[in-house]
């Protein structure tokens, strides 16, 4: 069977994470490794792979794709090279620093026909697959309300890379964020409305380390998320969803919990809760947990990857919901600072989804 290549731009933690996906995915086979650093250097010399120092010598090379895992105000600009060279594309998130860019990237992939895909890995994760289906069944009916908890504490040595502290690049709204509001959009729908305030006070940074986040959906709900990146607590996806052990631990908490009309339900521990009677507060409720079988979301998300390069199946995230996300976090960036409720500025935007039956 033909190996599907694929390469790495980007020898840090996410690019190894996304360079041992490939290497364990079935089909697709290690190309390269892109980074001009030293660590890039080991990762490709720990993994038997070609090492490169600068993006244009890849092009001199056989490949099939690129997942791009670098600094995030490079993944524009690289993705433009890779897809105008004829390159598909899988970028980490946030797709970009500002949705103009992003925009231009979907249409560029657009006109050229070279698809592109979004790194929001939790899509491709059975915990968030099987929430999808009891919204979609209808078990869980419409969303009434949500909150979600992220707060990972992040040690000091994580903040000596400098654009990790700046405006535009750094901070958990951007970096943490931005896999909320592709969750919310995925089981929910498109986000209509935002109210946000954000505080710098633990860090003292350019960029925020806490913020509070109210959403509205344009079909009806409303969800609450509260973020820091300074403060001590399991109740973080990343700290509980056990998906990524290699970073993370995984330790008995929730996360998120969602109120329907018909069922709550929380993540990741999969909860569904309903009443024993009447849909009453009086009345006790009982919990049948969603059941899955546990799958690496990463080398799912590779195996996705490898479909969309051969033409088999159609971007389950595509370069339009990156753009779309990169709008609402816009919005909660001028929300802060207007200190006003504003709505995401989604014109040329089709940020349809795309789910294809495996």
């Amino acid at each position: 069977m033909k190996q599907t290549r694929i390469a790495v731009i980007g020898g840090g933690a996410i690019g190894r994470t996304h360079a041992v996906a490939i290497r364990d995915c079935p089909g697709t086979e290690l190309a390269a490794i892109v980074d001009p650093f030293e660590a890039g250097a080991a990762l490709a010399g720990e993994l038997e792979a070609l090492h490169l120092t600068e993006l244009d010598a890849l092009f001199d090379t056989r490949i099939d794709g690129a997942v791009i895992a670098t600094p995030n105000a490079l993944h524009v600009p690289q993705a433009t090279m890779l897809i105008e060279a004829g390159i598909p594309v899988l970028v980490e998130k946030p797709l970009g620093e500002n949705a103009a860019a992003c925009r231009a990237l979907v249409s560029l992939s657009e006109h050229t026909g070279v698809p592109g895909l979004v790194g929001h890995h939790r899509r491709h994760n059975p915990i968030i697959r099987a929430a999808k289906c009891a919204i979609e069944d209808g078990r869980f009916g419409a969303l009434v309300s949500g909150t979600i908890s992220a707060t990972l504490h992040k040690a000091d040595s994580y903040f000596d890379v400098a654009w990790r502290r700046e405006k535009g690049s750094g901070g958990p709204v951007l970096i943490n964020l931005i896999h909320e509001i592709d969750l919310v959009r995925h089981l929910f729908g498109e986000i209509g409305e935002v109210f946000a305030m954000a505080s710098n006070d633990r860090r003292g940074f350019e960029v925020e380390d806490t913020a509070v986040i109210l959403l509205r959906l344009s079909g009806g709900g409303m969800v609450t998320v509260a973020l820091t990146d300074a403060g001590v607590g399991p109740w973080c996806w990343d700290t509980t969803a056990g998906e990524n052990l290699a970073r993370f631990p995984a330790m008995p908490a929730v996360s998120h919990m969602f109120a329907g009309t018909r069922a709550g339900m929380s993540l990741p521990d999969l909860s569904f809760w309903t009443h024993d009677g009447p849909a009453d507060w009086t009345v006790p409720q009982v919990n049948r947990p969603l059941e899955i079988v546990p799958m690496d979301s990463y080398v799912k998300q590779i195996r996705h990857f490898a479909a969309v390069i051969a033409g088999e199946e159609r971007p389950r995230i595509t370069l339009a919901d990156g753009a779309a996300n990169i709008a609402v976090i816009e919005a909660i960036r001028t929300s802060v600072a207007q200190r006003r409720p504003v709505a995401p500025d989604l014109t040329g935007q089709d940020a349809e989804r795309q789910t294809m039956v495996e």
